[in-house]
């Protein structure tokens, strides 16, 4: 591996000083871009291009030939795991995923296990394809979804609106979704060992979910399971501090307990005042976040406004990284992101020293 030339976004997550804020967008590498389309269309389908190492290392770089990141992130999806579980994934035109064997049974439950690795093959040879193609550029993100979100996937059969199937499991059957949340945080745990085995220099467990959960469920059936898979993660590879970001969109209420997971960052969605979210976590993690996507359709000076804001409510220091609230949308114009990323390298220089 190439020694890395950029390494803001892994400094910014350590709190260590850097000269400027560095800036990447969650689903940078997508349905935005025509170019990911077109490559989409040459795969035959999204788990396809998955699966196949070139294109898949192909669409991750798409996004830093046109904009001055500071990272990339891994081009795969959250369901790759409960579908090397079995569990048969498969994405319905205009419904997105959608499991052939959900969850929906005490002996399917009781039958879940963690998956061989080696099923998982084709992910960790994009790692490895990516870290090669970046040439020590920019860092490499890898990812996974988080125990929860997973679970309500795969006991909903795919994507939901009222989580009313996984809820009722929750308060009718505990037991049982715990079972499920104990073998996703074991299979989460070994999936990004061996992505960081690869090559991941960061890691990123998304928990998109977390926040349809009760005040008093996201701590026994979320948090506790990211808490389970940072304590068993590799946290040094090639000589650096492989940093983990934990993000539970619709969880600001949670931050406090969210910092003594053991993550060095904490996402942010759109929802959060990012300087009252520093006043709270103190020193213990960063943050990353928490540009609306949807401000994107703005103007250029509004979206150049929006940076200015989010800048100056984290304020002066390090432990700052840009991003979205959440992913970028599919319609948004490739050209705003452009003067997002601008933005945040330029105006946000000012804010450190170094």
């Amino acid at each position: 591996m190439q020694p890395l030339q950029n390494d803001v976004f892994l400094r910014a997550l350590l709190k260590q000083p850097v000269p400027y804020t560095p800036v990447w967008m969650m689903r940078q590498a997508g349905r935005y871009l025509p170019e990911y389309k077109a490559t989409r269309a040459q795969a035959g389908s999204f788990l396809a291009l998955c699966k196949n190492t070139e294109l898949a290392t192909e669409v991750t770089l798409q996004p830093l030939r046109r904009f001055d990141l500071d990272a990339a992130i891994l081009f795969s999806d959250i369901l790759t795991v409960p579908d090397a579980m079995g569990l048969g994934l498969y994405f319905a035109e205009g419904e997105g995923p959608k499991f052939t064997h959900p969850l929906q049974s005490e002996a399917a439950i009781r039958a879940l296990a963690v998956p061989d690795m080696n099923q998982l093959r084709y992910v960790f040879d994009a790692v490895a394809s990516i870290r090669q193609a970046l040439a020590g550029s920019v860092p490499l993100i890898g990812f996974s979804g988080s125990p929860f979100t997973l679970a309500c996937y795969m006991v909903e059969g795919g994507s939901s609106k009222e989580f009313r199937t996984i809820k009722t499991l929750m308060y009718s059957r505990p037991e049982l979704l715990h079972h499920i949340l104990a073998v996703n945080a074991q299979a989460v745990t070994a999936y990004l060992n061996a992505q960081i085995a690869a090559g991941a220099q960061a890691v990123q467990i998304f928990d998109t979910w977390g926040g349809v959960l009760s005040d008093a469920a996201y701590p026994e059936f979320s948090l506790r399971y990211m808490q389970q898979i940072i304590a068993g993660l590799t946290r040094e590879a090639e000589g650096r501090q492989v940093p983990v970001i934990v993000f539970t969109k619709g969880g600001g209420q949670w931050l406090e307990a969210m910092a003594t997971c053991g993550a060095d960052a904490l996402g942010l969605d759109w929802t959060c005042s990012l300087a009252q979210a520093r006043a709270r976590v103190g020193d213990q993690v960063a943050l990353q976040g928490n540009f609306d996507p949807m401000a994107l359709f703005g103007s250029p000076a509004c979206i150049e406004a929006e940076v200015a804001r989010l800048l100056a409510a984290y304020g002066e220091g390090s432990g700052h990284v840009f991003n979205l609230g959440h992913g970028i949308s599919q319609y948004a114009d490739p050209e705003h992101a452009k003067i997002l990323v601008d933005a945040v390298h330029h105006l946000s220089r000012a804010y450190h020293s170094v």
